[in-house]
Protein backbone atom coordinates (compact mmCIF):
# COMPACT_ATOMS: atom_id res chain seq x y z
CA UNK A 1 0.00 0.00 0.00
CA UNK A 2 1.68 3.63 -0.53
CA UNK A 3 0.54 6.32 1.61
CA UNK A 4 0.30 10.22 0.93
CA UNK A 5 0.00 12.45 3.93
CA UNK A 6 -1.48 16.04 3.12
CA UNK A 7 -2.05 19.12 5.25
CA UNK A 8 0.34 20.23 7.13
CA UNK A 9 1.04 24.13 7.57
CA UNK A 10 1.50 26.45 9.94
CA UNK A 11 -1.41 27.51 12.75
CA UNK A 12 -1.33 29.64 15.51
CA UNK A 13 -1.12 28.12 19.16
CA UNK A 14 -4.35 26.98 20.07
CA UNK A 15 -5.79 26.69 16.60
CA UNK A 16 -6.54 23.56 14.86
CA UNK A 17 -5.37 21.40 11.46
CA UNK A 18 -6.67 18.37 9.75
CA UNK A 19 -4.05 15.94 8.33
CA UNK A 20 -5.07 13.25 5.83
CA UNK A 21 -3.20 10.07 5.27
CA UNK A 22 -4.69 8.82 1.31
CA UNK A 23 -3.83 4.79 0.66
CA UNK A 24 -3.69 3.58 -2.39
CA UNK A 25 -2.34 0.23 -4.23
CA UNK A 26 -3.89 -2.02 -1.76
CA UNK A 27 -7.38 -3.05 0.01
CA UNK A 28 -7.51 0.06 2.43
CA UNK A 29 -9.43 -2.04 5.21
CA UNK A 30 -7.47 -4.87 5.71
CA UNK A 31 -4.95 -2.00 7.28
CA UNK A 32 -4.85 -0.75 10.82
CA UNK A 33 -3.50 2.53 10.06
CA UNK A 34 -1.16 5.00 12.83
CA UNK A 35 0.23 8.77 13.09
CA UNK A 36 3.51 8.86 14.66
CA UNK A 37 5.53 12.99 14.61
CA UNK A 38 9.36 13.22 14.42
CA UNK A 39 9.82 16.57 16.77
CA UNK A 40 13.18 18.31 15.95
CA UNK A 41 15.80 16.95 17.26
CA UNK A 42 13.89 14.23 18.41
CA UNK A 43 12.86 10.23 17.71
CA UNK A 44 9.55 9.49 16.01
CA UNK A 45 6.69 9.12 18.41
CA UNK A 46 3.79 7.81 18.41
CA UNK A 47 0.56 9.90 18.17
CA UNK A 48 -3.02 8.27 17.66
CA UNK A 49 -3.56 4.90 15.96
CA UNK A 50 -7.42 3.56 14.45
CA UNK A 51 -8.42 -0.13 13.66
CA UNK A 52 -9.12 -1.52 10.56
CA UNK A 53 -13.04 0.03 10.59
CA UNK A 54 -12.26 2.96 12.77
CA UNK A 55 -14.44 0.74 15.91
CA UNK A 56 -11.37 1.31 17.85
CA UNK A 57 -8.57 4.11 18.59
CA UNK A 58 -5.70 4.72 20.65
CA UNK A 59 -4.33 8.03 21.45
CA UNK A 60 -0.59 8.87 23.29
CA UNK A 61 -1.37 10.96 26.81
CA UNK A 62 0.31 13.70 24.96
CA UNK A 63 -2.97 14.71 22.69
CA UNK A 64 -5.58 12.74 24.28
CA UNK A 65 -8.47 15.18 24.34
CA UNK A 66 -7.01 17.14 21.64
CA UNK A 67 -6.59 15.04 18.83
CA UNK A 68 -9.22 13.07 16.84
CA UNK A 69 -8.16 10.16 14.30
CA UNK A 70 -10.90 8.58 11.79
CA UNK A 71 -11.19 7.24 8.72
CA UNK A 72 -13.08 6.61 6.12
CA UNK A 73 -13.00 3.33 3.69
CA UNK A 74 -14.62 4.39 1.30
CA UNK A 75 -12.36 7.26 0.64
CA UNK A 76 -9.48 4.96 1.27
CA UNK A 77 -7.93 7.74 3.44
CA UNK A 78 -7.36 8.40 7.58
CA UNK A 79 -7.73 11.62 9.11
CA UNK A 80 -6.40 13.23 11.98
CA UNK A 81 -7.48 16.72 13.31
CA UNK A 82 -5.80 18.62 15.64
CA UNK A 83 -7.28 21.02 17.91
CA UNK A 84 -6.22 23.50 20.43
CA UNK A 85 -2.85 23.15 18.81
CA UNK A 86 0.56 23.74 21.46
CA UNK A 87 4.13 24.94 20.15
CA UNK A 88 5.24 21.59 21.51
CA UNK A 89 3.09 19.68 18.83
CA UNK A 90 5.33 21.05 15.60
CA UNK A 91 6.88 18.41 14.14
CA UNK A 92 6.99 16.04 10.80
CA UNK A 93 3.65 14.00 11.21
CA UNK A 94 3.59 10.54 9.12
CA UNK A 95 0.98 8.13 8.41
CA UNK A 96 1.65 4.49 8.42
CA UNK A 97 -0.21 1.73 7.83
CA UNK A 98 -0.02 -2.76 8.46
CA UNK A 99 -2.56 -5.33 8.49
CA UNK A 100 -2.42 -5.85 12.18
CA UNK A 101 -3.76 -3.10 14.85
CA UNK A 102 -0.46 -2.13 16.11
CA UNK A 103 -1.21 1.05 18.15
CA UNK A 104 1.57 2.63 19.32
CA UNK A 105 4.34 0.23 17.92
CA UNK A 106 6.73 1.68 15.17
CA UNK A 107 7.35 -1.73 13.50
CA UNK A 108 3.93 -0.66 10.75
CA UNK A 109 5.03 -2.24 7.43
CA UNK A 110 4.35 1.18 5.27
CA UNK A 111 4.69 4.84 5.86
CA UNK A 112 4.28 7.64 4.01
CA UNK A 113 6.60 10.61 3.34
CA UNK A 114 5.33 12.90 6.42
CA UNK A 115 3.63 16.44 6.47
CA UNK A 116 5.28 19.41 8.45
CA UNK A 117 3.36 20.79 11.34
CA UNK A 118 5.05 24.03 12.64
CA UNK A 119 2.59 25.88 15.52
CA UNK A 120 3.72 29.43 16.10
CA UNK A 121 3.26 30.34 19.97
Amino acid sequence: VQLQASGGGLAQAGGSLRLSCAASGSTFSNYGMGWFRRAPGKDREFVAAISWRGTSTYYADSVKGRFTVSRDNAKNTVYLQMNSLKAEDTAVYYCAADRAFLLGNLTYAYWGQGTLVTVSS
